[in-house]
């Protein structure tokens, strides 16, 4: 991608199949298939086990091995790897990535419980992901290839699937959307509807019939849902409280307009105003509309350069209404100011280590940061987290912070 960027001044500072450990980032491994197995990981006390006084002089050299690792892990150096890339001022710091539990425990497929029992706990590793979304200190990622949400517990460092069973089975779920009460909305192309399940996990409804629409992507705004239809080339929106229609996106008038109209909407997220953006990837950009529906801006276009794009796909929009666009095909996240002119990128493939393969979403946290502290570089102050979610490779699961130096 061309790097012909404006000034980034206006960026302000805080601008798709049990251990409590920290993460690690595991930059040049490759998953090993395993069976995932619906639940939480198993935990040691959940077995009695008698320890005998002989084991005592082995627990205590594991124990002394084991700190001599930390000793060599904490007097390595760390590489910290900044976007953009010196001599600019740095936005965004990759922090860590993961494709498994096992990444979650820090890389190890084994725990106290391995010495004990000789069984190895199983990798619980990430298929093919595609949409994502964070609440309660926990990421629920779409899982095509296992047709399931998967649950990342970030204060257990544990992942287990979404109970979705009976009437709730999924079949290909692309992207979810979680209200503030937990419910979470689950757009399924494979049921072709909008499957719901209450914060703990259960059943509770689902929208659309076969055949009526093709959901790719949710959005929930105070009172209303937004559903990307892609068969009806549209936004539909509901009454939230009774899930009854409202009206479609674009609006008549704004359909016959070059700008207003819609082609392959797949991907949603609305800014604190209220306004809807929709990523049109057919078209190759980002259409804006206020909250009644009308059409306000289209952000991209065709092309390989800075503010372009060819696969635009996942976006979001931060608190100070900055949108983020993943381009599947150059393999980046592109960032807009509220004006939707293109601010940076990051993630290119060439750019340290191998952190973006095929992506597919992203979106911003700024309740979890706590969880990823300790990977900021020194003089680094983070504002937020940005996810990246990476159908391909290594790195399923991508975390950045942005912020500034001090």
């Amino acid at each position: 991608m061309k790097n012909n960027l404006p000034d980034l001044t206006e960026i302000k500072s805080t601008s798709e199949r049990d251990e409590n450990r920290v993460f690690t980032p595991k930059l040049d491994s490759e998953s090993v298939p395993v069976q995932w197995i619906r639940g939480a990981g198993i935990s040691l006390f959940e077995i009695p086990i008698k320890i005998s006084v002989a084991l005592v002089p082995l627990f205590t050299a594991i124990l002394l091995l084991a700190a001599g690792c930390a000793t060599q892990n904490k007097a390595a150096k760390k590489n910290y790897y900044f976007f953009p890339p010196p001599p600019d001022e740095p936005h965004l710091q990759f922090l860590t990535a993961f494709s498994s539990e096992r990444d979650l425990r820090g890389g190890h497929n084994t725990t106290f419980r391995t010495y004990l029992t000789g069984e190895t706990l199983p990798s619980k590793e990430i298929g093919k992901p595609y949409g994502a979304a964070a609440h309660d200190k926990k990421l629920y990622v779409c899982d095509t290839d296992l047709a399931a949400v998967l649950v990342v517990d970030w204060a257990k460092n544990q992942m287990h699937m979404m109970g979705a069973q009976g009437e709730g089975t999924l079949k290909v779920p692309l992207n979810i959307a979680i209200d503030s009460d937990g419910t979470s909305y689950v757009a399924d192309s494979g049921r072709e509807q909008v499957v719901i399940f209450d914060q703990n996990e259960n059943f509770v409804s689902a929208m659309g019939k076969i055949g009526e629409m093709k959901p790719r992507d949710v959005a929930l705004g105070k009172d209303r849902i937004y559903v990307a239809d892609l068969l009806g080339r549209c936004v539909r929106v509901f009454d939230k409280a009774t899930r009854a229609p409202l009206f479609s996106i674009p609006k008549s008038s704004d359909a016959k307009t070059d700008g207003g109209q819609l082609f392959t909407p797949t991907n949603l997220a609305l800014d604190s105003q209220g306004n809807l953006y929709v990523a049109d990837t057919g078209a190759f950009c980002v259409r804006v509309y206020d909250a009644d529906g009308n059409y306000v801006r289209t952000v991209g276009g065709a092309g390989d350069g800075a503010g372009q794009f060819a696969r635009v796909k996942g976006i979001a929009v931060d608190r100070q209404n900055r949108l983020y666009a993943v381009d599947a095909m150059s393999q980046v996240v592109q960032i807009f100011n509220d004006k939707g002119q293109v601010l940076t990128y990051f993630g290119e493939p060439l750019s340290g280590p191998n952190i973006q393969n095929l992506p597919a979403k992203v979106l911003v946290d700024y309740d979890d940061i706590g969880f990823f502290q300790n990977y900021a570089a020194p003089g680094f102050q983070i504002d937020h987290l940005v996810i990246v979610i990476n159908q391909l490779g290594s790195h399923k699961v991508s975390v950045y912070g942005f912020g500034q130096k001090k």
